[in-house]
């Protein structure tokens, strides 16, 4: 799965690890994500986010 980085501050969004902070399970694809989720670090939008290769 790709890892998914926010053009806004850097955080990195890993698939493998989820974020169990905001109720999203490890093994969730970024494309999964629900529609409202945010950064857990900045806030930014899910569309701030550019796949990494």
């Amino acid at each position: 799965m790709l890892k998914w980085e926010c053009s806004v501050c850097g955080y990195i969004y890993d698939p493998e690890i989820g974020d169990p902070d905001n109720g999203v399970e490890p093994g969730t694809s970024f494309e999964d994500l629900p529609a409202d989720w945010i950064c857990p670090d900045c806030g930014a939008s899910k569309e701030e986010f550019d796949a990494l290769n």
